[in-house]
């Protein structure tokens, strides 16, 4: 992501300065020189086009961002292809966008820019100035996916350096829409594993620990039946990638509420929670692996009276949260082997929870894991209180 943005970057600031160039050649009028309106018109538009640009390249997108590019460019008329269809025809000329999809396929087989000429553009409509046209490649990883074609009088060497430019840019702004996709579609694939990993033991003695309740206290076998409903709908649930802490809570409360009809009094929980953390935005159960799996390794294997203590705090711009159970612990190695995927495949999907932290906040935000033998274990993580592009859905 930092690579593609990098170079991202690099385009933008190539296109500003051929861009820049080229409309100072233009020249408008207004305050200050010719070069700082120049370099707020390009900015300002660029910025205008790069939201539509970012849902990926289809037809609604092209369509809106098409109006900004042929402004950046200052050209007559401007085409986006896909390759199998013409996106978006922009500016006067209409009867030539049928051609459009004709004069790209020469650089959608090549991938490099070409000019066409009068014999292949000039049409019949008297006074119609659309008689070449600069045809440059859109690529998305170094792959062909689509093209820019400006249309006008002429064919000028600035033109075609400045629609390169352009369609670098461009092309930085759909590996973004790419990277974006390819986060969500991971992200949906990891949420879908870690539903998965939900132990089918809690599945079985939850509904074992309610028909025990069936005949001996009816009311109470109705609750868990419907606290377990509840659980089950939330973990299940195909839309978002994100929720909030309260939410999250909540499930999790459920979740202990069954495991508490089958441990009775020898499962204690305590939770701090701070009022100003709630309405924070988390990854889809983040913290459900994390409680369960202090429940089976800190409890399940120890007699006596087991406790877990949940704390979120509020940190300045980041929520601090902290699940900690004082069970058997485990070795730090094992601890190390779980959150790097590479255990006896019991971690209840802490590596899971770890990678989509990274992936989502960045390297510094991973799990936190204190353990050792007899010491019980202590997981901790930090979540940004905003973040761009992460919202509860």
């Amino acid at each position: 992501m930092a690579i593609a943005l990098a170079v991202t970057a690099v385009g933008l600031l190539g296109a500003i300065a051929i861009l820049v160039g080229w409309r100072m050649v233009r020249g408008r009028r207004g305050l200050g020189t010719r070069t700082d309106r120049a370099t707020f018109a390009t900015l300002h538009t660029a910025l205008l086009a790069a939201p539509d640009l970012r849902t990926g390249l289809n037809e609604s997108g092209a369509q809106r961002a098409a109006k900004h590019l042929r402004s950046l460019l200052g050209t007559p008329a401007l085409a986006i292809t896909d390759g199998d269809r013409l996106l978006a025809w922009e500016g006067i000329g209409d009867s030539h966008a049928a051609d459009a999809l004709e004069h790209a396929g020469g650089v959608i087989a090549t991938g490099r820019t070409q000019v066409v000429g009068p014999d292949r553009v000039e049409c019949q409509s008297p006074g119609c100035p659309l008689r070449f046209a600069v045809i440059t490649p859109l690529t998305v990883e170094s792959r062909v996916v689509g093209t820019l074609a400006i249309y006008g009088a002429e064919a000028s060497a600035g033109l075609v350096r400045a629609a390169n430019e352009v369609a670098r840019w461009v092309s930085g702004q759909l590996e973004l829409a790419e990277l974006d996709a390819s986060r969500t579609r991971l992200m949906e694939a990891e949420v879908r594993a870690l539903r998965a990993q939900i132990s089918p033991h809690f599945i079985y003695n939850s509904l074992t620990a309610i028909a025990s309740f069936v005949r001996t206290d009816p009311d109470r076998a109705r609750e868990l039946l419907l606290e377990f409903a509840d659980f089950t709908r939330y973990t299940l649930r195909t839309h978002g990638e994100f929720t909030t802490l309260a939410e999250d809570l909540r499930s999790i409360d459920r979740y202990l509420l069954l495991e508490r009809a089958r441990f009775g009094d020898r499962l204690q929980v305590t939770l701090q929670i701070a009022p100003e953390v709630l309405p924070v935005a988390v990854p889809f159960l983040c913290l459900q692996p994390l409680v369960e799996n202090a429940v089976k390794h800190g409890l399940s294997h120890m007699s006596g009276v087991g406790h877990i203590s949940i704390t979120a705090e509020n940190s300045g711009t980041e929520a601090l949260i902290c699940v900690e159970d004082d069970g058997v612990g485990i070795e730090p190695e094992d601890a190390r082997r779980a959150l790097l995927g590479t255990g006896d495949g019991d971690g209840l999907g802490l590596s899971n929870v770890d990678a989509r932290l990274r992936q989502v906040y960045g390297d510094e935000y991973g799990l936190v894991v204190e353990t050792g033998p007899g010491l019980g274990t202590k997981v901790s993580l930090r979540i940004p209180k905003f973040r761009a592009g992460v919202h509860a859905s």
